[in-house]
């Protein structure tokens, strides 16, 4: 019985940022803001979300002692990726409005909450934003995306061993996905499955005539090969959602199905981000059209600092937090910790400053 059970404002209002879920705590790495300076280089803003206390809070600023560490602290931007390998989150890609795009690859030790380059080698994939990235074990692999020197969509497959920090591209068989960027990408088992996305109809370079794939293509890690969705055999026990879900739960059952969560759930928006933590979805920012004015041709985007919280299986304690709310029940006689709880979930964080207009 999935069901939406918090519904928070007040965050960090960010669009086209990156974000992992680490144990219990989400962190989220930059991103967009309409009415903000991205041409002044800055250092990339840090957001923890912390899924028990159902907080906010902004990392300080890295001290860089000398313009040489200052180089292992990434800039500001937005369009990037961030993936999360034991207990260090690699960013990689994204731009910036001065620099423009970025194939620096950056590290982040979570426990230590410090900034490093890796030393790395191989082929290094060209600057872009809008890509995906996924881990596989000890390989990271990078999927499409808009190229800045080639100045066009991709469909290339990248590959980072971490354990050697060696780049390579992936020499794919079979008929590969169409290029695109801003698409989602997921392993499931030994597979990579690409979703939705940007594309051009008539090729990798964009020519005014922008399309939106709705097929799944599938990427076999072990053979290097694009798979065919109906020929995809496979005994996964394990579902895709992205919004609809996607059932990937045998080689005959590739299949739709819309899901209806209870609750209230999220305005329709796009570049959002997503975490898994446990067995739930939290789900953050993104930007839509002013409600205002529809969703004509030209509209003005509202950005977004609301928090969702998406539950597959709330228990019995959820569901009676979410009575008392829902029928603003008497609080007084209940014990200590869950007028706590009761608490955290309603009341809205303050790290993001308030819309004074509709552009955001």
């Amino acid at each position: 019985m999935l069901r939406w059970t918090v519904h928070l404002e007040g965050g960090p209002r960010r669009v086209n940022h990156a974000a992992v879920a680490v144990g219990h705590k989400v962190y989220s790495f930059g991103g967009y803001c309409s009415g903000e300076d991205y041409e002044t280089l800055r250092q990339i803003d840090v957001h923890v979300f912390n899924t028990v206390s159902l907080r906010w809070t902004k990392l300080p600023p890295v001290r860089t002692g000398g313009r040489e560490h200052a180089r292992e602290v990434p800039y500001m931007r937005y369009g990037h990726t961030a993936v999360l390998v034991e207990e260090t989150v690699l960013i990689w890609g994204g731009r910036n409005d001065t620099e423009g795009a970025c194939n620096v690859l950056y590290a982040f030790d979570v426990s230590q909450h410090r900034w490093f380059t890796p030393k790395i080698s191989g082929t290094v994939p060209g600057a872009r934003d809008g890509h995906s990235a996924c881990v596989l074990g000890k390989a990271m692999y990078i999927f499409g995306g808009y190229e800045q020197l080639a100045d066009c969509f991709s469909n290339e497959i990248h590959k980072l061993d971490t354990s050697s920090m060696c780049w390579s591209l992936v020499s794919a068989r079979g008929t590969p996905a169409r290029w695109r960027d801003f698409h989602s990408a997921t392993i499931i088992g030994t597979k990579m499955f690409v979703f939705g996305g940007r594309a051009d109809r008539f090729g990798p370079f964009h020519s005014n005539n922008e399309i939106y794939c709705n097929k799944i293509k599938i990427f076999d890690t072990e053979t290097n090969c694009w798979l065919n969705t109906a020929s995809a055999h496979t005994s996964m026990k394990q579902e895709v959602v992205v919004t609809h879900a996607y059932n990937a739960q045998s080689a005959l059952a590739f299949s739709w199905k819309k899901v209806e969560p209870k609750g209230k759930g999220p305005c329709p928006r796009r570049r959002q981000c997503c975490c898994m933590v446990g067995d739930r979805i939290i789900l953050f920012g993104g930007t839509s059209p002013c409600p205002e004015q529809g969703m004509g041709d030209e509209f003005n985007l509202m950005d977004h600092s609301d928090l969702y919280l998406l539950d597959f299986s709330p228990n019995l304690k959820t569901l009676c937090k979410l009575a008392v709310i829902q029928y603003s029940l008497e609080q007084s006689g209940l014990p200590h910790d869950i007028r706590w709880e009761l608490n955290a979930m309603t009341t809205n964080s303050n790290i993001s400053r308030p819309i004074f207009s509709s552009h955001g």
